[in-house]
């Protein structure tokens, strides 16, 4: 026997906490990176909350999540962005159609998800692949060997206001690609893209919407379009271009 199948029983016992629809609904919708109550994760996956408290314990007990306790109630969370990540990375290799939207509601709804969302603490979503796009394509990042962050990348950070010190001593890489599962191309992840997420909502440039959607602010869409060389309406959501609505 091969040394590294040793690991194969291990690894086979972790994916199977993915391998059922109620686990796997709970940690998409933790990807929003807040904390649940127990209750709050049974209606999300749809069953009831004795069906859910087993499938919570055995993704804490399996390292996927961690849970606190205050009173009554249990709160539950990814156990760190690592998990965040895997999980993503995961649904973006999912190549089932989506399930078709009810109500126009639903359809909206689904539509702000997939342009710009949060990826547990990163900016994902069509606007998330755009700016990604752009960081490379005007030489912020460089991928010839692995991602990293060039000098007028950091350049850019320090006219941002992103200072780049404390994110280098994190235990968490800098940069990261993450596979975005409704474009399948890659996003920013690591701790830059955490940073920037979180800078451009204290900027105002983006607002957060519904559950982990977010979007630009009117403000928000001209500035962060000049900060990355862009036009407005390259941030501009495709249902909005040339019919004014479609606002989530």
């Amino acid at each position: 026997m091969h040394p590294t199948t040793a690991w194969a029983p291990g690894l086979a016992q972790f994916a199977a906490l993915l391998a059922d629809t109620t686990r796997a609904r709970i940690c998409l919708a933790l990807l929003d990176g807040r904390a649940w109550t127990a209750g709050e994760l049974a209606r999300a996956a749809g069953v009831a909350p004795s069906t859910a408290s087993d499938h919570l314990s055995r993704l804490v007990e399996g390292g996927l999540l961690a849970q606190e306790r205050q009173g009554r109630h249990r709160y539950l969370r990814l156990a760190d962005a690592s998990v965040a990540q895997l999980v993503e990375d995961l649904a973006g290799r999912v190549s089932t159609p989506p399930v078709p939207d009810r109500s126009l509601r639903a359809a909206r709804a689904g539509a702000a998800l997939a342009y710009a969302r949060t990826c547990y603490d990163h900016l994902a979503g069509r606007l998330g692949v755009v700016v990604h796009d752009a960081l490379l394509r005007r030489g912020l990042l460089d991928r010839s060997a692995g991602l990293t962050l060039t000098p007028a990348g950091e350049r850019w950070c320090a006219e941002l206001g992103l200072p780049l010190a404390p994110l280098r001593a994190a235990r968490r890489p800098l940069l990261r690609d993450c596979l975005d599962w409704t474009e399948r191309r890659p996003h920013l992840s690591g701790a830059l893209g955490a940073a920037l997420c979180a800078h451009l909502l204290d900027l105002g440039w983006l607002t957060r919407g519904v559950g982990r959607a977010v979007r630009l602010t009117p403000s928000g869409a001209p500035a962060l379009a000049a900060a990355l060389g862009l036009e407005p309406a390259d941030l501009t959501r495709p249902t909005e271009a040339g019919t004014g609505g479609g606002r989530a």
